[in-house]
């Protein structure tokens, strides 16, 4: 099976043009055709955090729903981060992850099911300004899943702030997880710089990657969207089935 996710830093819904204009996002969302997306900056910054968009509204004109766990009555997402999904993709469990930092951050670690053996974990993030904090930010992310013995097949998405191709957080992540480069998504009317990544645990196998740059979206956000397909490895299905062969054999319950 594959899945489309996508990663998006949506400015507030505030646009190149300096307006705030949700309907703009709603049609880069309905551009992407993606499964799973993580959008970055759903609400505003200051005051109660209000969101950017409504969620009901968002559903009617796209098809996506929002994992809901903001905490504030007026968000939509934790720290800005939200998730979403579309059609037979129900969330099971999640938590929302405080991330180090010298401003509030924070990331979102949602389990997925996607009609597999085994549900996919989404962790949707966006790191911060100051290098060493970003450093610390992936470690965290990795301790959190490293914490779980369940070893899920892992999609982490999001803004990372890092303007280093290879090092800084991307190093950090590499050190476990495979790194994907989608290609330059900022600022979105001339993108120059990736920092919009996808990266997958070594149990998922990336398709193809890269950004999506359309008229709508260079002018919905100053982020373009990130996108990529995504399966479960040839090994780790090989894996899987053996073992539900096994369960079978034995009447063993999972």
């Amino acid at each position: 099976m594959t899945i489309k996710v996508a990663s998006y830093n949506i400015h507030k819904s505030v646009g190149s043009d300096g307006q705030r204009r949700p309907d703009r996002i709603f049609a880069v969302l309905a551009e992407l055709d993606a499964d799973i997306v993580a959008l970055q900056e759903v609400d505003r910054r200051f005051g109660a955090r209000a969101t950017t968009f409504e969620a009901e509204q968002l559903e009617h004109e796209t098809g996506y729903r929002l994992v809901r766990h903001a905490v504030r009555p007026l968000s939509s997402g934790w720290h800005g981060n939200a998730i979403l999904v579309r059609g037979a993709i129900t969330p099971l469990a999640g938590r929302r992850l405080t991330l180090p930092a010298l401003e509030p951050r924070g990331a979102l670690m949602i389990d997925l099911d996607v009609g597999e053996a085994e549900p996919l974990r989404v962790v949707a993030a966006h790191l911060g300004l100051v290098g060493r904090y970003r450093r610390r930010q992936a470690e965290a992310i990795l301790e959190a899943l490293a914490a779980d013995q369940r070893q899920l097949p892992t999609v982490v998405m999001g803004d990372l702030n890092e303007w280093s191709s290879r090092g800084g957080c991307l190093r950090v992540f590499a050190q476990k997880l495979c790194v994907a480069a989608p290609g330059p998504s900022f600022p979105a009317r001339r993108p120059l710089f990736g920092l919009d990544r996808i990266i997958t645990s070594q149990n998922l196998e990336v398709l193809r990657a890269g950004v999506h740059h359309t008229p709508t979206a260079r002018e919905a956000s100053d982020h373009l969207p990130v996108t990529a397909e995504v399966r479960l490895s040839e090994a780790a299905a090989s894996g899987e089935q053996q073992t539900a062969t096994l369960r079978e054999s034995t009447g063993t319950a999972s």
